[in-house]
């Protein structure tokens, strides 16, 4: 659902006043000031008044908001359950009652003017597609609007993001003007962007982006590399479907007999010193929800590990943190923990 002047339903608890709109002044009193009640799009406190507005609604419709994502609201009646997420003015709703869906749209339509855009197909910049029994969530326009930015249209491509053992270095290749370097940091932030839906270019966009502050030609060329992998890949993306609960029978999860439980894996690597600027390590975990992936990161630690077992203790620690906060979220979503869900399996290499 999309929110009409979304900013024009804040009240305004600070006192704030305006000149006289033109071709509206009082005839009386020209130089007078008005002193606003609501809030209208160009304040700094525009915002946050319709976030108080609409989140300050939502309890009456019974709505409770989530510990763990204060954007998230859940609704649960008897075993009916609705979840409303909420971006600005950009709103998803979704549940198991289309009944008690149907009626929270009547609701939220009768206190503010809303217009209903009906199955999720996109957004924020991501794209939806039903498949059988699933979703798939992909960004093929913003990756193929983002090649001609590169001039990169009718490029080759390449069958991975960056070359396998080669790392970049800081003071290797000639620098970038002031021109390009703006270019660069425009390029890195865009591929930044694709990396919500591409955990495969993660750790070589992570790589790029630790050569912001003085790029050179050797980083640019590995940005584009990036973007030559993206050009042959601009169909990929991430599926999610039902997932198989762990000890439960087949037979019953297919034909919706019983409440799935949630199972929740997650895996971490580190190298240890593999920056060779600053032999500092670099981290990277996946999270895993009935074996589809929900979570995933790359990056760069800011200490310096003595070993390799300090490195990958702390990538463990990292990736324990953020998959307790997932916990606490499935927790506020109602969402049944398998209870095998707290195993932990460390492999050391050498």
């Amino acid at each position: 659902m999309d929110v009409k002047n979304a900013f024009l339903h804040g009240e305004l608890h600070e006192e704030v006043y305006m000149k006289q709109p033109g071709g509206f002044e009082h005839p009386e009193y020209p130089n007078h000031v008005c002193k606003l009640l609501k809030s209208l799009y160009g304040l700094k406190q525009a915002p946050r008044a319709w976030n108080d507005k609409f989140t300050a609604f939502l309890p009456a419709l019974g709505f409770t908001s989530s510990y763990a994502d204060p954007s998230l609201f859940v609704k649960i009646t008897g075993s009916s359950k609705v979840y409303l997420l909420l971006y600005v003015d950009d709103i998803i709703i979704t549940g198991n009652s289309e009944a008690l869906i149907a009626e929270v749209k009547t609701q939220l339509q009768t206190e503010f003017e809303m217009k209903d855009l009906g199955d999720l197909h996109y957004f924020l910049g991501l794209e939806i597609k039903y498949v059988t029994n699933g979703l798939f969530v992909s960004r093929y326009k913003y990756a193929k609007d983002l090649l001609p930015k590169a001039g990169l249209n009718d490029c080759h491509t390449h069958l991975t993001p960056c070359q396998s053992g080669v790392k970049l270095l800081k003071d290797v290749g000639t620098p970038l003007s002031s021109q390009d370097i703006a270019h660069f940091r425009s390029l890195v932030g865009c591929l930044q962007y694709l990396t919500f839906t591409r955990p495969d270019i993660a750790y070589s966009v992570n790589s790029i982006c630790q050569f912001l502050q003085a790029p050179t030609e050797d980083h640019l060329h590995a940005a584009k590399r990036v973007l030559r992998y993206i050009r042959g890949t601009l169909d990929h993306g991430i599926v999610f479907r039902r997932g198989v609960s762990p000890g439960i029978p087949l037979t019953l999860q297919a034909h919706g007999d019983v409440d799935p439980l949630v199972n929740l894996q997650a895996y971490s690597d580190a190298d240890w010193a593999g920056d060779p600027n600053d032999r500092k390590f670099t981290t990277g975990s996946v999270i895993l929800l009935n074996q589809f992936s929900i979570s995933w990161y790359s990056k760069k630690q800011a200490a310096v590990s003595r070993s390799s077992t300090e490195a990958e203790y702390r990538s463990m620690a990292h990736t324990t943190s953020e998959l307790q906060w997932l916990i606490h979220l499935l927790q506020d979503l109602h969402i049944k923990l398998s209870p095998y869900l707290l195993s932990i399996v460390i492999i050391f290499q050498h």
